[in-house]
């Protein structure tokens, strides 16, 4: 028999009879391999077990314990997930059922209009457990667009996607269909699945999932389509990773920047309004201007230009830009005025810094040039898709744009990447790690040449960084690839925050130029950054970071004070104006409701500092310190100490809590 040789991913070569699969490889690397390993990915495919390998493969065994891994698990566990409910309810039609970010989900819709329930959610664990106790395994198969239809007939919502394979599948299909060929995956002889996989080998390797929640959600997204019923779920590839995250949930739902946005009267979504589309009340729009001039302040330093722009134009410039081919599903419909003219609201700013860089002709010795704006954009999410602040449909942009020659560019990238983490470290965020996108398959503009120096040059500064770099294959924009910054917050999460994108491509479209030195015309290089990604979201991703207990320095109101009695009131107020003229939100709660009950108020506010002052304290100039979250009270406290003590705190950005951990 001939022999063919593997690549492993530490570059070592495995020989292998010729015909053997990725399973053979595990078993042949080593036992303990050969019992975790799920799937393979060759040469970047993810694949089934059972593959055949070929010589010169360049082959990595998927396990469990592994973001890729936990994909499979996940994807798995949704086909017993469907298999359970049809067992409970024959004839009900299964539509499609992919992993998410820490689960799954499918949709369906059952016989004679029939609901789920929470209650039912027990019910289908039971039967998948029992399925996953069956040990069935996971057997591929491929047939013709013709076969496809006629063995999902009686299954409307796979046969739409099995119609739609030749002219090119949607992508909500992704992990359903593949290429030009109809792919299944059965378990049993009663149950088959559209699916390209891969899947684990057999349901046995399942078993550690929970089942979350019911929820509706439109056939393809689309309002005018059937409302089916969706069940979430998540899996994970042992006991203890499952706890924790539903420990993690459990974290999470108290921390809610929607719940908690409620509590502590900081926003709003009125109904008024429509969805995704929010308004700040007063403490909230505290926490925000406060969020915003420390980013001035910081941009300032850093060399930035400050410019503004409207929130609508004409339709030419996002023709010229790009965004009205690439971009036009996620912008609101045009408005016609000045007899036919049609008017779009603006979803980028980047266009309009564009024409101010062209405003007027520029010499090399601007450059680099970096703008800067808090521009509000607006783009159409679909109203089952917004979510609190993190998914609007309004929203506020701190947008800088870069530009700069070639020479410059590799230079201007680092030193922004810099700036970027220092000003999130500002904020409290600490543990990063950071992705490079690259260029998206048939979305992309410019040449391959273009593509790859700019792809080039990210990766280069993205390596000096020192942080962890993962690779997200395809998921640039259309005009240029990008890094983000991708943020873990205080209970593990991981949002996508700053994002740094290189941009060969808009200069060009715009017939942008500057005069070099040889007198000559050359296209800048453009850079764009969103530092917060939108004022929004990054004001919730604090929120919930910190758990509503905002630092000191961002907390609405950083001290209330509260007399014992109403004679105390006076000097309450002499408080409240010495700390004013340090500048610090004070307020004073009169004594005209028990002293119990207003402390009470203040914690349930989650104010920094609760000063209490009785007769001793008028006396001694002296306050009551309770500091959130501190168990016992400070007596006595040397006013002037306390207010240098303060100054302190928010100078070096501290809270409460940091101050009693030093």
């Amino acid at each position: 028999m001939s022999v063919i040789d593997v690549q492993l991913p530490d570059g070592s070569v495995r020989s292998l009879d010729d015909g053997s699969s990725a399973r053979e490889l595990a078993a042949a690397i080593g036992s303990r391999l050969a019992h975790d390993a799920i799937a393979a990915q060759v040469n970047g495919e993810l694949t089934d077990l059972n593959r055949p390998l070929h010589h010169g493969d360049r082959v990595t065994i998927v396990t469990p314990a592994s973001d890729v891994g936990r994909d499979v698990l996940r994807h798995s566990t949704a086909h017993v997930l469907a298999q359970a409910v049809l067992r409970l309810w024959p004839g009900a039609h299964y539509a499609i059922g992919p992993s998410i970010r820490d689960g799954f989900y499918y949709d369906f819709a059952l016989p004679q209009g029939a609901r789920f329930s929470d209650d039912d959610l027990d019910r289908i664990e039971r039967v998948m457990r029992s399925i996953v106790a069956e040990d069935q395994p996971f057997l591929r198969s491929e047939y013709s667009i013709e076969e496809g239809l006629e063995l999902f007939k009686d299954q409307p919502f796979k046969v739409e996607i099995i119609a739609g394979v030749g002219d090119g599948a949607n992508p909500e299909d992704a992990g359903e269909v593949g290429g030009s060929v109809v792919s299944t995956y059965a378990n049993t002889p009663e149950f088959q699945d559209l699916c390209r996989g891969p899947h684990v080998p057999s349901t046995k390797r399942l078993g550690y999932f929970k089942l979350m929640r019911v929820a509706g959600a439109y056939w393809r997204g689309d309002e005018k389509r059937p409302q089916l019923q969706r069940i979430y779920g998540t899996a994970w590839e042992s006991k203890e990773a499952l706890a924790a995250h539903l420990v993690q949930l459990e974290e999470a739902e108290k921390r809610d920047h929607r719940r908690l946005g409620a509590e502590m009267d900081l926003f709003s979504f009125p109904g008024e309004l429509g969805p995704g589309l929010a308004v700040f009340h007063p403490k909230g729009g505290t926490i925000r201007r406060v969020m915003e001039e420390y980013s001035r302040g910081r941009h300032v330093a850093g060399g930035y230009e400050f410019v503004n722009s409207p929130h609508i134009t004409k339709a030419e410039l996002f023709e010229t830009s790009g965004h009205l081919e690439w971009f036009a599903d996620g912008m609101y419909p045009p408005m016609e005025l000045d007899d036919g003219q049609q008017y779009y609201l603006k979803p980028m700013n980047c266009p309009f810094h564009m024409l101010i860089f062209k405003a007027r002709q520029r010499s090399y010795r601007e450059l680099p040039l970096r703008m800067f704006e808090f521009g509000t954009v607006y783009r159409y999410e679909k109203s089952g898709a917004v979510h609190g602040l993190t998914r609007v449909r309004g929203m506020t942009q701190d947008d800088a744009h870069i530009f700069c020659t070639r020479e410059q560019m590799a230079q201007e990238l680092s030193d922004l990447l810099n700036f970027v983490l220092g000003l999130l470290r500002d904020f409290g965020l600490n543990d990063f790690y950071l992705e490079l996108s690259t260029r998206p398959e048939g979305k992309a503009v410019g040449s391959d040449e273009e593509w790859n120096e700019a792809e080039a040059t990210l990766g280069d500064v993205a390596r000096q960084a020192g942080l962890e770099l993962v690779l997200d294959v395809g998921g640039g924009a259309f005009y240029g690839p990008k890094i983000s910054v991708q943020a873990r917050d205080a209970i593990g999460r991981t949002h996508q925050l700053s994002t740094i994108q290189l941009d060969f491509q808009t200069p060009q479209r715009f017939e942008a130029s500057y005069v070099a030195s040889d007198n000559a015309r050359h296209r800048p290089i453009m850079i764009h950054r969103a530092l917060f990604g939108t004022v929004e979201r990054f004001m919730a991703i604090l929120i919930e970071h910190y758990a509503g207990n905002m630092p000191t320095w961002m907390s609405p109101d950083q001290v209330v004070v509260l007399g014992v009695r109403d004679d105390h009131d006076d000097y309450a107020h002499q408080v409240a104006s010495a700390l004013r003229g340090d500048g610090v939100r004070v307020s004073v709660e009169l004594a005209n409701e028990p002293l119990g009950s207003r402390i009470r108020r203040a914690k349930l506010e989650k104010v920094p500092y609760v000063l209490v002052v009785g007769d001793e304290d008028v006396v001694s100039r002296t306050v009551g310190v309770n500091a959130r979250g501190a168990n016992d009270p400070e007596r006595g406290v040397d006013l002037e100490e306390f207010r240098s003590r303060l100054r302190v705190e928010i100078a070096e950005h501290g809270s409460p809590e940091l101050s009693r951990a030093t």
